[in-house]
Parts: structure tokens; sequence; C-alpha cells
């Protein structure tokens, strides 16, 4: 059950990866795997370059049989990064903790309230669930110090100019590496 490019039939699925909408005439890439709860098979529907952050694996597989597309060489790009660097696919955005109760995934504080904060997903099962947080100043340990900034802006689509310029300055500011109890 090889998986598939196609243009969106209609305008009704949504992005896997972002949650968004894929637009009617969108290219949009299809994941394809054993249906876990009854027989036939299921396809999980992503952007290609939401597809590339998350699922890099199947891309590239499917992009190795695919004809000529315009944005093909960006995400193989975006793939072979997240695939040297396995936790870029857990990003699921930034955003500045609602309260105090969060805990940082590498350094284990809690990640005060107001603070930006990286947002982690896991893939299990055929979908993502949520995976905790990472404090800004953390993000260069826990993600051994991949550059992660398209990610975060890539999954953050909500954020203005004003917020996304604030939350380059945390992201460069963050100190050097620290290592930390693996999560």
């Amino acid at each position: 059950m090889p998986h598939v490019f196609e243009a969106a039939p209609t305008g009704r699925a949504k992005c896997r990866g972002c949650g968004q909408l894929i637009e009617r005439g969108e290219i949009r890439f299809g994941e394809r795997f054993p249906n876990p709860y009854g027989e036939g098979e299921a396809t999980l529907w992503f952007h290609p370059r939401c597809a590339a952050f998350k699922r890099p694996e199947p891309l590239l597989e499917a992009l190795s049989e695919a004809p000529e597309m315009a944005d093909r060489e960006e995400w193989e790009r975006v793939s072979r990064a997240s695939l040297t660097h396995p936790r870029v696919s857990r990003i699921d955005g930034a955003e500045r903790a609602p309260s105090g109760q969060a805990k940082c995934r590498h350094c284990r504080n809690a990640i005060e309230r107001g603070t930006w904060r990286i947002r982690l997903v896991l893939f299990e099962e055929g979908r993502f669930l949520p995976g905790g947080f990472v404090h800004m100043a953390c993000h260069r340990g826990y993600f051994e110090d991949h550059d992660v900034l398209e990610a975060m802006f890539h999954f953050s689509p909500k954020l203005d100019e004003a917020a996304r310029q604030d939350l380059e300055e945390a992201y460069r500011a963050a100190p050097a590496a620290t290592p930390a109890a693996e999560s």
C-alpha cells in the first residue's frame, strides 16, 4: 500500500500535522498504513510540508516514486533535517504558557506563566498525542543544538509579527545546551 500525493478533491480534509484544512485542488500527501481498528487500510492526510516535519520517512519514501512537483526539493530538505534530528518531528508550535503548571521535558522544572514554551506531540498508533512542553531556554539541550525555529514558526501560524519577533528573540537568547534527563 504505497503512500500517495494527489490534488485534494474537496476542501474538507484537515492536515494531521497542523490541523488546518487542505484546500480544494491543493497537493496533499497521504500516508497509508494497515487500519489498526479493522480491515483494509487507513490514510492520514497532510500538507506535504507538514509531513516533511512530522512524518519524514513516509514522505521521503513517497517522493522517491512520485513525479516531479514544484516544492519537492524543499520537502526533501525539511524531511532530511527531521530525520537527522528525530525530536524535530515532535514540534507542534510555540506559545506563551497560560499557567505555571506544566513542567519542561528537558530540565523537569515548572514553565513559568507567560514565558515561551514549545508544544510537543508524539506519533503513536496512527495519531498525534500531546507530548508535553519544553522551555524556550531549554531548546538547545532538548533538540541537541539543532535549529528548530523554522518548525516552530511553521506550526505557530496564528502568531502575529510582533509575537514572532518576540519568540525569535527568546529563541536566540537561550543559553548553550546543557545535558538533562532523557525524555
